[in-house]
This record gives structure tokens, C-alpha cells and sequence, in this order.
């Protein structure tokens, strides 16, 4: 059985992986540790990257403000509770997305 101190620790290791996801993202598009190409041909395929990089950033802190949700409700002590219908959110629903701010009914 997982417990709330269980699923804090699994929370909070999410949040220092994407933190640190994040920063190397951020460094990437901001080409801190390589040069700007002054090729075009090579330009246009760095600027290529950066928005796919940009768009991976974008996405891990759209997940990083979920598991910041997820934590904030487990303090608040209604972590588990699905914010539209108020029923509970099935266990194995959380053990596959700690960070679940729905129902499965909620969220279809």
C-alpha cells in the first residue's frame, strides 16, 4: 500500500527530475554550451531543433506545474480528490499518474 509520505517522495523526485529537464532544455535553446551556427543551411536545421527542444521544454513544465499541483493538494489533504465530480481517484489511476487531477469518468 503507498502512503502519502511515499507518494510525496515520488512527487518530489518527479519535480527535481523535470527541474533539472528544464534547465538543460532552457541551456540547449539558448545554445550555452555550443556555438550559433552562421551556416544557413545548418542555421535553419538548429532552428528546427530549438523548437522541437522548445516544445519538449514547454511540455515537461506543463508537467512540472501538475506535480506542483499534486504536492500542494497532499498538503492541502485533498490530494486523491478528482476536481470536477469529487469522488475519489482510484489508487491504481494515481500509482500511474501521481500527479492525476481527475477521475478516469472526469477525465474522458
Amino acid at each position: 500500500m503507498t502512503t502519502p509520505n511515499d507518494v510525496k517522495k515520488r512527487l518530489e523526485q518527479r519535480k527535481q527530475e523535470l527541474e533539472e529537464r528544464i534547465s538543460k532544455i532552457s541551456d540547449d535553446v539558448r545554445h550555452v554550451n555550443r556555438p550559433v551556427e552562421t551556416d544557413s543551411a545548418e542555421a535553419v536545421v538548429d532552428h528546427e531543433n530549438d523548437e522541437v527542444v522548445d516544445a519538449l521544454g514547454n511540455a515537461a513544465v506543463d508537467e512540472l506545474t501538475a506535480v506542483n499541483r499534486a504536492l500542494q493538494r497532499l498538503e492541502a489533504g485533498d490530494y486523491g480528490v478528482c476536481d470536477s465530480c469529487g469522488k475519489t481517484i482510484s489508487a491504481e489511476r494515481l500509482e500511474i499518474l501521481p500527479d492525476a487531477q481527475k477521475c478516469v469518468e472526469c477525465a474522458d
